[in-house]
């Protein structure tokens, strides 16, 4: 396929959305399943990382062909270390993180970003970068090598990112809140269904 995997972070509490995100529908489907679903075309494989309700997040994941669950006992120490529990299962030369709670990302746009040769690439859209970034994975030790505290933002900022424009709304929208949430469904309904 590729030589591209992906990494999909869905280890955290959900504190400020007031309810478990991974789990809210879109459309038919949970918003994890909507993230995974966006890069299944280009991905030979998806590692996601769970920690709080990791029980639901595997029931999830269970029967999705070439979909991975892994567990980070360490989640609570917050999403770097789910960063570094989920690339230790990389085996592809280049690999995507995004977080789970970003359900709407276009495959075109993990095409777009493959179609780079760079180290690191990363979307914009309006001016404002987003995810999913994209590693060439021999970045792998030097991030595993960082404290458990670090911020994978600070990593991308010591190197040279590539950015690329794309016409896709969605590497900006997450869910932080319930009113997050409303503005998500409400683009689905209108722009993608």
């Amino acid at each position: 396929m590729s030589g591209t995997e992906g990494v999909i972070l869905a280890a955290g509490f959900s504190e400020r959305a007031g309810q478990f995100k991974m789990t809210l529908p879109i459309g038919d489907k949970t918003i994890l399943e909507k993230c995974i679903e966006g890069m299944t075309s280009v991905c030979d494989r998806i590692i996601v990382v769970g920690g709080y309700n990791y029980d639901k997040i595997k029931k999830i994941v269970a029967d999705i062909p070439n979909v991975e669950f892994c567990y980070n006992k360490n989640y609570e120490a917050g999403m770097f270390t789910s960063v570094k529990r989920g690339i230790r299962e990389i085996k592809a030369e280049r690999f995507f993180i995004i977080p789970g709670d970003q359900p709407l990302v276009k495959p075109e746009t993990y095409r777009k970003l493959l179609s780079i040769d760079a180290d690191i690439v990363i979307p914009r859209f309006n001016g404002k970068k987003g995810h999913p970034v994209l590693f060439a994975s021999h970045h792998i030790p030097e991030i595993l090598a960082m404290p458990d505290t670090a911020i994978l933002r600070d990593f991308i900022h010591s190197k040279e990112a590539t950015i690329v424009d794309v016409d896709d709304p969605g590497v900006g929208l997450d869910v932080d809140s319930p009113e997050d949430y409303e503005k998500i469904k409400v683009y689905f309904q209108e722009e993608m269904l």
